[in-house]
């Protein structure tokens, strides 16, 4: 980095550097999210089935999958200053873009080429965590500090999109976000330092990390456990109001259980994860995750149930993803760019696989069956993470 002069360099210059890109997580957040609050609208509104509504989760996963540990390749030599800011203007436009988009297709094309872009945030994000946090001891909370950005998308993002969809359209609310999203790429580019630059991402970084057995292992956490939680996220809306009979300020409601208990756990995990250290922390809130999300699937029919199983799931699902990621940028520091971005291709993978497996169990009207699937998903990565990281670490 070559940030000596800039005030990006002070602890005060720091803090501002780490809310942008808290920020811009949480409008990527949003990106990749906003179809979970709309369901219900956007299959009325363009003569679709939920099903096929539930293709712009999947269909977009696919995308962020690829996206992310090639767009990591193709940009690694960029100043992440602009790339970050120039990511976030792209994003703006297309959002504005798919407001006006006049039937399905055109909107599920318009989305993903947004989330092919929007896929370098976040991965590169973290690593400009490494970049502008010196302190190691202080590294892990700051990356749980700006993945607080993905909870502020799910606390207060989906609760607003639930109600903006249900009171003023689906159009118009992306196009709020995309103004909104002009906004904070505007604050990236006066908050981040210039000339900011992480080492080339290479060939021989991929085989680097590829050959490395712990990473591959807490890859496959990450997978597994998203997948897990993917069954059921993008189709709360719809599961929700056909199985406990919820209503639009209901489900809203849970959306903001889910953000609440996120931000409250992601700022606990931040805390303790200094003296437990990343893999007992991340043991603790994926064993949250299972257990809220098996009481989930056996009170379905309850509203109740669901708002207690939102609670304890919601308590783990952020903490647990900041901690897979401060544990690869723990564990090789100078590879960050690449083991955040495969560990956000992950992330997506885990995003296909649940969404995908849910909407074929969806479409043949299996919906109790949905939350016990993705219970065993979570269950194999807490025996995973107990059984076999500790052994290769």
């Amino acid at each position: 980095m070559n940030s000596s002069t800039s005030p990006a360099g002070t602890p005060r210059g720091i803090r501002l550097a780490l809310f942008a890109l808290l920020l811009g997580n949480f409008f990527t957040g949003i990106a990749v999210l906003s179809p979970t609050g709309m369901m219900s609208e956007l299959s009325s509104s363009l003569g679709v089935t939920i099903p096929e509504a539930g293709l712009l989760i999947t269909f977009g996963a696919v995308v962020l999958t690829i996206g992310s540990p090639l767009m990591a390749w193709l940009a690694s030599r960029f100043d992440r200053r602009l790339l970050l800011a120039g990511t976030m203007f792209i994003s703006a436009a297309l959002h504005a873009a798919m407001a006006l988009a006049p039937e399905y297709f055109s909107l599920l094309a318009l989305r993903l080429v947004m989330l092919a872009v929007v896929a370098l945030f976040t991965p590169q994000a973290a690593g400009v965590v490494a970049l502008i946090e010196p302190d190691p001891a202080r590294r892990a909370g700051a990356i749980s500090l700006v993945f607080l950005g993905w909870s502020l998308a799910v606390a207060i993002g989906l609760p607003l999109i639930t109600l903006f969809t249900h009171q003023i359209g689906w159009r118009v609310t992306l196009g709020l976000f995309a103004a909104l999203m002009f906004l904070c790429a505007i604050l990236l580019l006066r908050a981040l330092p210039a000339k900011l630059f992480a080492a080339p991402v290479s060939l021989s970084t991929w085989v680097s990390v590829a050959r490395n057995p712990f990473m591959m292992l807490v890859l496959l956490i990450t997978v597994l456990q998203t997948s897990g939680q993917f069954h059921i996220f993008p189709y709360i809306q719809p599961l929700a109001t056909k199985l406990a009979g919820a209503t639009p300020g209901e489900v809203g409601v849970l959306f903001g259980i889910f953000g609440v208990t996120g931000f409250i756990g992601n700022v606990i995990a931040a805390r303790i994860v200094g003296g437990l250290g990343p893999m007992k922390t991340s043991v603790i809130f994926l064993s949250l995750i299972f257990l809220g999300i098996l009481i989930w699937a056996l009170g379905a029919h309850y509203f109740a149930m669901l708002a207690l199983g939102a609670t304890l799931w919601g308590m783990g699902f952020a903490a647990a993803n900041s901690m897979q990621q401060a544990r690869l940028v723990g564990a090789a520091p100078a590879l960050a760019g690449a083991t955040v971005a495969l560990n956000t291709s992950s992330l997506y993978i885990g995003q296909a696989v649940g969404s995908g497996i849910s909407g074929l169990l969806y479409a043949r009207g299996a919906f109790d069956a949905i939350g016990f699937s993705a219970a065993i998903f979570v269950a194999v990565s807490i025996a995973v993470a107990i059984l076999f990281t500790r052994g290769v670490r």
